[in-house]
């Protein structure tokens, strides 16, 4: 998927666009890091750090017709982001699929005003360190992503693109495809909560003292 960092060698073309994705867990992201020159993959975006907050009503609404609206802060930009899932695809399917609609936001605090007036209010709040990898794919004629998300709950990497070349770099990167998931990281806190009994609400580095990050 292209990237919705505009002002911050963005990798995602503004307006609406279709997301396809793959996650797996990361257990040394140094190690994966190291490999991606060799494979022709070029830095985007250096570790950063990202705040994510998830608007909904107090019935959850957008969560049960699969739907986010999601403020990202991520390097001093504000992006807004509508994703729902592509009519158009059967599922279940092996990959994340889902179309994206999201703009650049001067005030996000006028915003979240806004979204207040019209029942919408911050419903979970997730953080983590993401680094950014990119590479144009001859076979495909587009540009990739691979991006590596640093969590309170564990290290994960994102592949962004045409499936083709999803599966292809699962093996050039020896992953085995029963590992990838395409759960969202409100998901995967909710499992680790069950988990763990955690007292958490929300996926952040102030809620949960995280033993596998450290900050660099």
């Amino acid at each position: 998927m292209p990237s919705f960092y505009t002002a911050l060698s963005s990798y995602t073309p503004p307006m609406q666009a279709a997301e396809i994705e793959l996650k797996f867990p990361v257990t040394d992201p140094e190690a994966l890091q190291s490999r991606l020159p060799r494979l022709g993959f070029h830095l985007e975006t250096p570790r950063s750090f990202e705040h994510n907050t998830l608007f909904d009503t107090p019935s959850r609404d957008l969560r049960l017709k699969r739907q986010i609206l999601r403020l990202r802060e991520y390097g001093g930009i504000h992006i807004l982001t509508h994703k729902r899932i592509d009519d158009r695809i059967a599922e279940p399917s092996r990959y994340k699929i889902r179309i994206e609609t999201e703009t650049a936001v001067s005030d996000p605090h006028a915003l979240a005003e806004v979204f207040a007036q019209l029942g919408y209010a911050p419903a979970f709040i997730y953080e983590k360190y993401r680094t950014e990898w990119s590479i144009f794919d001859p076979a495909t004629n587009t540009t990739s992503h691979l991006v590596i998300d640093e969590t309170p709950i564990g290290t994960f990497a994102e592949l962004e693109g045409p499936t083709d070349w999803i599966d292809r770099t699962l093996a050039e990167l020896n992953v085995d495809p029963v590992t990838c998931l395409t759960d969202s990281y409100g998901k995967l806190f909710l499992d680790w909560k069950q988990r763990t009994a955690s007292p958490a609400e929300n996926l952040t580095f102030a809620e949960i003292a995280s033993p596998v990050l450290t900050p660099r």
